[in-house]
């Protein structure tokens, strides 16, 4: 559950509060986050460095569980000073921290630890060289008094001398509290240090910092929260490997398992999305933000707020007639030529048809352009699913969720294909309302040929024509199981192109547009590579020109003019071409020069030698650039994580020494050259790869020379 920062506060219920804590108490949802920190930095030896080094780490902690910034920032209870046994035991007490209740509890403890034989006790200003049983406090103490309260997920952070020692202890202890609780919260404990390891005061403070920044950038983590094996796991990539054993983060309480998030551990570089909602208001699934709205606006860069789609109103309008309430089946093919602007149209009526998005202000700016006779009505698109890269499992479990439902397991022995095929058709049936799905690049998905034949071709008993009667399964209530139909609307690149320009299908790709044309007999088709699409595509990049780079309208519109002929059918020529022209003084100069059109006829990869050239000067080589791209060109799946996978895959690519990767990545990102990517997720983590799938099979040919001298500036 997301929430403002301001209302974090207290966990426990306001009948229970006492004292100051009465005053901060809400407990109206239980869902509040707390963090208490517990640390003892003042032990009268004038030590100055310890004392910087506590209040490092106590900033560290705070940027991170609460910060102002976050959405779900931690509301944070910090210790008063602390001299003796007395301080803790009244700041137990005073928070009730052994009652305490929320969705998560954050305890972080840090001072000087001592080891006695077999307790650990954490050393106070206070303490008595061997009384610590009276004049310490022992540290599972304080641990226990967290791990056995009521909050649904705990997590506790010792940073201590000997905290390893904690190990045997916790162990024992844990197995006093409930196991109800045991197996129904999370629960986990982190050290910081080995049983015989004294701590580094500073070197925890810069280890977690070095993780916070790598969670914000090269992690890529894209889920809310982390796992406790993440968490360690980035704070173990800042240690060299000979200090991995003595400095790596231990787990004594393993509460949460190896792969489960817990809502202890924010991610910091999570990204918010708005999910696509469908008629019935449930989220379809789909990032509104995402793939979908990247190729809806037709935008240049990750972050541009504008809408940049313009024309297409015949197409529109068929895709909106196809989508009207009157019609409840059928099946339409969106085809064209590589890079045609598929993907823009379907993209566009699933944005332009999701309810949460009639009401965001870009929105407004779509409609303003559009006729009411080419808007998909509110509601219309139930799901919509990528096909690029997917398998026929992958696929048919990724239709299942966008129906709202949860893929049943299958066994070891069985076929997810088959299962989920079947369960597709039963959560079909059993809908009431007439149902959408949109699916997109199915001529880029693995395993065509059973996606068409085991999880589209069943679908056609609902796609065609209304029956008169059915017989089959049953409700329980004798109704049959008949559905109120589906309308599936299919992107594919098509057979045969329109012009000469345009590269013909193999024979094993024809095959398969056949094979869906076969099991959909009745479909209907909207081509996007006609010529009327040249018209369009000079809107497009006169629009992108304008409205993107700030001005020059009178030389945007002859521009616009030049160059719509040059990359015609190609929206995505069109795209990198105006995403070069909007950054110039004088767009229209540019497109007059003979060798940017001879440019321009070399379509993409010509548009990127150009581009490789020119990113040298923002201080991206531009072999490195170029190792980078062809790096996430040759990534299986919907793309490469950045992570430790993308600069190793470059290192390999590039062929000579570089340290810092993560710095020409980033460079990457904002450079001209991010145009030429789109980004993903997958497996929890943000990925990228080529825009177009004939960019990515360009750059996998090593033999051409991308870096020949004479590319035009």
């Amino acid at each position: 559950m997301q929430k403002t920062v301001g209302e974090f506060t207290r966990n426990q219920p306001a009948e229970q509060a006492s004292g100051p804590a009465a005053e901060q108490a809400s407990g109206q949802d239980g869902a509040q986050r707390t963090l208490l920190t517990l640390a003892v930095r003042d032990y009268g030896d004038e030590d100055e460095a310890f004392t910087a080094g506590i209040d490092e780490q106590l900033a560290v902690v705070a940027e991170w569980w609460s910060s102002p910034a976050a959405a779900d920032a931690f509301h944070r209870v910090p210790a008063p000073a602390v001299t003796g046994r007395e301080h803790v035991e009244d700041f137990l007490r005073e928070h009730q921290v052994r009652e305490m209740r929320g969705e998560a509890l954050v305890l972080f403890i840090t001072g000087h630890g001592v080891a006695g034989s077999r307790t650990h006790f954490l050393k106070l200003p206070a303490s008595v060289k061997g009384r610590h049983l009276n004049t310490s406090v022992r540290t599972t103490d304080l641990i226990t008094a967290a791990l056995d309260s009521h909050a649904e997920n705990v997590l506790v952070i010792v940073n201590t001398c000997y905290a390893g020692q904690i190990s045997g202890e916790i162990a024992e202890l844990v197995q006093d509290i409930s196991a109800e609780r045991r197996n129904t919260c999370k629960l986990d404990v982190l050290v910081t240090c080995g049983h015989d390891s004294p701590v580094q005061v500073r070197r925890f403070p810069t280890l977690l910092r070095g993780a916070l920044d790598r969670l914000r950038t090269t992690a890529g983590i894209t889920t809310p929260y982390l796992s406790v094996a993440e968490l360690m796991s980035e704070f173990e990539r800042g240690l060299s490997p000979a200090d991995v054993a003595r400095h790596r983060l231990r787990r004594v309480v393993d509460g949460s398992g190896v792969t489960t998030s817990t809502p202890c551990i924010p991610n910091p570089g999570y990204r918010p999305v708005r999910e696509l909602t469908g008629a019935d208001g449930r989220p379809t699934g789909t990032p509104a933000d995402d793939y979908w709205l990247d190729r809806a606006t037709g935008r240049t860069q990750d972050q541009d707020p504008g809408w940049y789609f313009r024309g297409r109103d015949d197409i529109n309008r068929g895709v909106t007639a196809f989508l009207s309430p009157a019609r409840t089946r059928g099946v339409l093919l969106v085809t064209g030529s590589a890079g045609s602007g598929k993907s823009a149209v379907l993209a566009r009526a699933v944005v332009l048809s999701d309810p949460a998005f009639r009401v965001d202000p870009l929105c407004k700016a779509a409609l303003d352009l559009s006729g009411p006779d080419t808007v998909p009505a509110p509601g219309s698109v139930t799901g919509a699913v990528l096909a690029r890269h997917r398998g026929a499992a992958d696929l048919a479990r990724d239709i299942l969720e966008a129906l709202g439902a949860v893929p049943r397991r299958v066994r070891s022995t069985g076929d997810p294909v088959v299962a989920w095929s079947q369960q597709i058709l039963e959560v079909l049936r059993d809908r009431d309302d007439a149902v959408t799905l949109v699916i997109d690049g199915l001529d880029e998905a693995d395993e065509r040929h059973r996606i068409i034949e085991d999880v589209l071709a069943p679908l056609d008993e609902l796609c065609g024509p209304q029956p008169l009667a059915r017989v089959g399964p049953q409700r329980p209530d004798g109704e049959p199981f008949a559905g109120s139909g589906l309308r599936l609307l299919i992107g594919v690149r098509s057979s045969r192109p329109l012009s000469e320009s345009c590269v013909e299908l193999s024979d094993e790709e024809q095959g398969y547009n056949e094979l869906l044309k076969t099991c959909f007999p009745t479909a209907e088709e909207l081509r996007t590579d006609d010529r009327g699409s040249e018209s369009d595509i000079a809107l497009y990049l006169h629009a992108l020109i304008c409205e993107g780079g700030g001005g020059h309208r009178e030389s945007a519109e002859e521009a616009a003019a030049l160059v719509a002929p040059e990359v015609w059918p190609s929206f995505i020529d069109a795209r990198i071409a105006g995403e070069q022209l909007r950054s110039a003084e004088d767009p229209a100069a540019v497109a007059r020069r003979p060798e940017w059109q001879k440019m321009l006829r070399s379509g993409t990869t010509g548009l990127l030698e150009r581009d490789l050239t020119l990113v040298a000067q923002d201080g991206l080589p531009s072999d490195v650039a170029l190792a980078l791209l062809r790096a996430s060109a040759f990534a299986g799946g919907a793309g490469i994580p950045w992570s430790t996978i993308w600069p190793q895959m470059a290192r390999v690519l590039l062929g000579r020494p570089l340290q810092d990767w993560d710095e020409m990545i980033a460079k990457l990102l904002k450079s001209r050259l991010n145009g030429y990517l789109a980004h993903d997720h997958e497996d929890d983590r943000r990925v990228y790869r080529p825009a177009h799938e004939t960019l990515a099979e360009a750059l996998r040919n090593l033999d051409r020379d991308w870096l020949a001298p004479g590319a035009p500036a």
